[in-house]
């Protein structure tokens, strides 16, 4: 099974142009399977629809949510055809399994004050409050994912045009434009904070936001320094990165904004992922015709 696995993530990384996080979501999901089919003694060869619907209900029995039961067989379908194209697996009677349907759950998002309080919560005046300010002010001006965020550089930036080149999932890159009030927030980093926090080593990493220590900023410290000024703020609800990429969309589409627009700007490959945002949007409008509305 390990060298199955080992040429699976190189089939995934060379051919699929798969992110090292997508790749350890795989193997995870897939040595699952993997420990099921052990367990049940089932050969390789002979794995088929049945095994397959034996194991979504083992994880029906262990409660697990339909988007990761989703995930998982996902995974494991895309090993599956590797192992038929390999000419190890001689059916494919699996592909007869249907994906669960997914819980529609509205995404979490801020309203605008609730943003702006946010906005203004780092300490002002601080090497670290100058960072976190312009983190902040970069994820809701542009409504990148975190590990976007994290994989930033130096280079990454032109002042000329106010954007940034974002490399996304499967390392498709697009440029991203930037608010003024980001841009600021980002100069003002670069001037007063970052040269002391690259003093601290000595050494240049390159990466655009650095840590206390000097070295680059982890997607997981971007996540906590997000979380800890959502508490500072009092924001009603816990914010994430994730939360401040939702609320950027939803305030461009209740502004008017076109729903392409907004899809190219957060990167999605399919409109259909971007179209639940629109559901935000009419929340939002029926929230208001029945606050305002005399006769609602």
């Amino acid at each position: 099974m390990d060298n199955l696995l080992e040429n699976f993530k190189q089939f995934l990384k060379i051919e699929k142009n798969a992110s090292p996080l997508t790749i350890r979501h795989y193997e995870r999901d897939i040595q699952q399977f993997w420990r099921f089919i052990d367990e049940s003694a089932i050969a390789i060869q002979q794995i088929n629809h049945v095994h397959l619907r034996q194991f979504l209900g083992l994880l029906k029995e262990h409660a697990y949510a339909r988007t990761t039961v989703a995930r998982k067989l996902s995974a494991v379908r895309v090993f599956l055809r590797y192992l038929k194209r390999e000419n190890i697996l001689q059916n494919n009677t699996w592909e007869v399994i249907s994906t669960p349907k997914k819980e529609k759950k509205l995404p979490k998002f801020l309203y605008v004050d609730e943003v702006l309080d946010l906005l203004d919560a780092p300490a002002k005046g601080s090497p670290l409050g100058y960072r976190d300010r312009a983190i902040l002010e970069l994820f809701y001006a542009t409504g990148m994912r975190v590990r976007e965020m994290a994989d930033l550089h130096l280079r990454s930036m032109s002042w000329e045009e106010g954007s940034l080149r974002v490399k996304g999932k499967g390392s498709k890159e697009r440029v991203v434009p930037v608010g003024r009030y980001a841009l600021q927030a980002l100069a003002r980093y670069l001037e007063k904070a970052r040269p002391l926090l690259v003093g601290k080593t000595g050494e240049e990493t390159g990466a655009l936001f650095l840590n206390r220590l000097g070295g680059p900023l982890s997607d997981r410290g971007m996540r906590r320094l997000v979380r800890k000024y959502g508490l500072k703020a009092a924001v009603s609800q816990s914010v994430s990165p994730h939360v401040l990429r939702h609320s950027f969309a939803s305030h461009l589409l209740n502004a008017g904004a076109d729903l392409r627009t907004v899809q190219e700007l957060l990167g999605h490959v399919s409109i259909s992922t971007t179209q639940i945002y629109t559901h935000i949007t009419r929340e939002e409008l029926k929230r208001t015709y029945q606050k305002t509305h005399p006769r609602a």
